[in-house]
């Protein structure tokens, strides 16, 4: 079966028109990821009309390229200049912007793309063999287990830049607190928007995201002087991963493979949930933590190879059950509607060419994008050479143009500047704005799942550790919070001599 169906995807993307369809996508969708705020769903959602044109194979696999092809590109900002060009990017900012500092760009850039190439073959392999069985696993989360599992991330995720988790924690509730400004996802009342008309759709995760990277960076140069970055001239074989920094890769790409495959699965935003996921596993296992967001390798590898294994996961849904799980498989639900395919247990039986043609432009593409970024390292690197006086205006054209386009509305890039001014205050005393980032991703799915439970549930809270998925997450959550505490208790009373010493336990 196996050997059938890897013949069937393989002969028909190979078709002429297929691969120039997949070439295409996976072009446009890199250099949209690079730009802040036209993310992998607006992409698509423009070039649905221009695929009704091509039929339904060929349409579908450009959209799908458009999908993958962005996942890549957000991360080449991300390295270069600390812009996320797509939301999932947004940790490889940590460590990836680090390693360019260093004059390790073209090995930071050379990783992000091989753990994309990586991933994103793991997860063609895994939706043709899993696809069934994951999709009925992915339907036994209700919004119950969603909201805890919701609950499980911030837990797990408390020491993610590994400062102080005191300090990660209050970020990450300030973070839930932004994502609740709007309009009340059940009720529909208008909350925390204070009259203003611009705010009722809620703040642009984008704005606040590329104001609290992008713009911050700009003010931190600016703030310090016309400095240019220090990078000595790069030897053509320098410009990628030397044999230690790949063998370093490996672990996290493979681990990264298998966690955002199975982070792809679930509803909402899984790509940025599996490279933060990723990120923090990296530095949770990791022998030597003080490494991270100082231009750990593991901290591209990881992360990178999370966001496009998810990409793969979160197809499983859509093609096996007809339910986009995502801003982007919905856009893409639509997109075969239109083309008079119906996505679903009956996909592969009604339109073959359709099911083992977009399975087939996932693995052409991976290799397409890896031929097509590979050679340009050298060229992106040089980038981090620029003068800060040239480079600077690009970045905030790119900021407020990536921010503008998301709702077209010019109150998204006042949200950006005041993030942006906010964003440089927290550098300045040492606070990471990732944390923040974690809480406004979840916020609305933790308050749209419990909304849901508590309707459900005629407003019983005896739902949310009803179900054995629910109490071993419920597990997972005491575990994370009170075993740092023992072992910390553990380490004072060793050291504490008696009360000759002193362990001071401040905040984190």
């Amino acid at each position: 079966m196996f050997q059938s169906g890897f013949s069937s995807y393989i002969l028909v993307a190979l078709q002429p028109g297929n691969v120039l369809a997949c070439f295409v996508g996976a072009l446009v969708g890199t250099l949209i990821g690079v730009l802040p705020g036209l993310g992998p769903a607006a992409a698509m959602a423009i070039a649905i009309p221009l695929t009704l044109k091509l039929g339904p194979t060929a349409g579908l696999i450009m959209l799908a390229g458009i999908y993958y092809g962005s996942m890549y590109g957000g991360s080449t900002t991300s390295i270069l200049v600390n812009v996320p060009g797509e939301p999932a990017s947004v940790v490889t900012t940590l460590d990836g912007y680090q390693m360019a500092k260093k004059g390790r760009a073209g090995a930071a850039l050379a990783v992000a793309a091989i753990g994309s190439f990586v991933a994103g073959s793991f997860s063609v392999v895994a939706l043709q063999f899993f696809a069934p069985l994951l999709a009925r696993t992915a339907l036994a989360f209700g919004p119950a287990e969603y909201f805890v599992l919701t609950v499980m991330g911030i837990a797990l995720l408390s020491n993610l830049t590994g400062k102080s988790r005191t300090r990660t924690l209050i970020l990450m509730m300030v973070g839930l607190m932004l994502s609740a400004v709007g309009v009340d996802p059940i009720g529909g009342l208008e909350r925390f928007s204070f009259g203003i008309e611009s705010a009722q759709g809620g703040l642009s995760f984008i704005a606040i995201t590329t104001g609290l990277f992008g713009i911050a960076e700009v003010l931190s140069v600016l703030a310090e002087g016309e400095k240019p970055m220090e990078v000595l001239p790069v030897r053509f074989r320098e410009l990628y991963p030397n044999r230690e920094e790949m063998k370093r890769s490996v672990g996290p790409m493979a681990r990264g493979s298998v966690l955002g495959f199975l982070i792809g699965l679930l509803p909402g935003p899984a790509a940025t949930m599996a490279s933060f996921a990723s990120y923090g596993l990296e530095r949770g296992i990791s022998k030597d933590k003080e490494k991270f967001g100082k231009g750990a390798i593991e901290g591209v590898a990881g992360p990178e190879s999370a966001n496009n294994a998810a990409a793969g996961g979160a197809m499983i849904p859509l093609l096996s059950l007809g339910l986009p799980f995502t801003p982007s498989t919905a856009v893409l639900l639509g997109g075969m509607l239109l083309l008079g395919v119906t996505p679903g247990p009956f996909l592969l039986k009604e339109h073959p060419d359709v099911f083992w043609g977009v399975i087939g432009s996932f693995y052409l593409g991976n290799i397409m994008l890896l031929i097509l970024n590979l050679p340009l390292v050298g060229i992106f690197a040089k980038i981090v050479r620029v003068s800060p006086k040239y480079l600077l205006p690009v970045i905030l054209v790119m900021c407020a143009v990536g921010t503008y386009a998301d709702n077209s509305q010019l109150f998204d890039v006042w949200v950006m500047l005041g993030a942006g001014v906010v964003g440089y205050v927290m550098r300045k005393y040492g606070y990471e704005p990732a944390p923040l980032i974690v809480g406004l991703v979840l916020g609305p799915v933790m308050e749209r799942s419990l909304c849901q439970m508590m309707i459900i549930s005629v407003g019983d809270l005896g739902g949310l550790w009803a179900s054995t998925l629910c109490k071993v997450m419920w597990g997972i959550v005491a575990i994370s919070v009170f075993l740092p505490l023992l072992i910390r208790a553990a380490k004072t009373v060793r050291n504490g001599g008696g009360g000759e010493k002193t362990v001071t336990i401040g905040p984190g």
